[in-house]
């Protein structure tokens, strides 16, 4: 599963030598990251009020039509690292006051998660590690890092296959998180907090509200509460920001605040009583990370 000679690290299962060139999710063999820095606009108890130490991975095994991170996800930008190093910013991160070790983006480059994980614990480091994922995973994959991960940030995009082959170009996106997730769940288990509030180990479901998709995100809270109730974490969000020249009619504008209201209302009658919510302008480019930066 870890060999990149025939990769087959997430559900497209490429088979492509890493080695020779990149997959389908543009990575090479060698890690890339665009960015290792204190990071303030994740759930609050990820952030809490030192940071959360935050790497984001170059490449992306989904590749949305709508990504705000498209610089990084389909370009050339950022710098290769050694698993080595990659420890090494953790321990620095963790020195700067980061709450945790927050990987955004890391199914591709899943063996160095492990590897570099193990060498930041064998040289002292404590922080709980965030895998961040757009959720579309393997189980066996989700099972092989058991040990290495803490917490699972993860999207749950869409709930319709058609809408999900449209935007991301992966009909089977809805199966193939739900499957992840129900993983995820069991290798971490419930929500655990420390005495400040932050989150040691635990589930974050996060649901974008997309243009036009307010159904689907209802499909989804329905779903969530059905099967897990607040085993999981619920993180409902508005912050849509429409970005490139390329994007289909529906998503060229932010969501209305009535279609948001109109999903969180939906999550009050299921009977979340606790979930992540946004307020005030968060669909802007300005919250779009500088990336190519060690510096927040």
């Amino acid at each position: 599963m870890f060999d990149l000679k025939k990769c087959e690290l997430c559900p497209r299962r490429c088979g492509v030598n890493r080695y020779e060139r990149a997959g389908r999710c543009r990575a090479g063999a060698q890690i890339r990251i665009a960015r290792a820095a204190l990071h303030f606009w994740e759930e609050p108890p990820l952030s809490g009020t030192g940071g959360s130490g935050t790497v984001f991975f170059c490449g992306c095994s989904l590749g949305c039509v709508y990504c705000q991170n498209r610089q990084i996800s389909r370009g050339g930008v950022g710098r290769v690292v050694s698993t080595r190093e990659l420890a090494e910013i953790y321990l620095r991160l963790e020195r700067q006051g980061a709450h945790n070790i927050n990987l955004v983006t890391p199914t591709h480059y899943a063996p160095a998660v492990v590897e570099s994980a193990g060498l930041y614990r064998s040289a002292g480091g404590g922080l709980p590690v965030v895998y961040n994922t757009g959720g579309y995973e393997r189980p066996e994959v989700i099972q092989a890092l058991r040990g290495t991960v803490d917490i699972y940030l993860t999207d749950l995009k869409y709930a319709e296959s058609a809408t999900a082959a449209r935007y991301s170009g992966a009909a089977d996106y809805p199966e193939r998180a739900r499957t992840a997730l129900q993983e995820m769940v069991q290798t971490v288990g419930p929500p655990v907090f420390d005495g400040a509030g932050l989150l040691r180990r635990g589930v974050i479901v996060r649901l974008l509200v997309l243009p036009g998709s307010e159904h689907e995100a209802m499909m989804n809270l329905g779903y969530l509460w059905r099967t897990y109730g607040e085993t999981v974490l619920l993180s409902l969000m508005n912050q849509y920001t429409p970005v490139g020249d390329d994007l289909p009619p529906e998503l060229r504008a932010p969501l209305p605040a009535a279609a948001y209201q109109t999903v969180v209302d939906y999550a009050r009658r299921l009977g979340w009583e606790k979930a992540y919510i946004q307020e005030g302008e968060t669909a802007k480019e300005s919250f779009i990370p500088p990336f190519c930066s060690d510096q927040e």
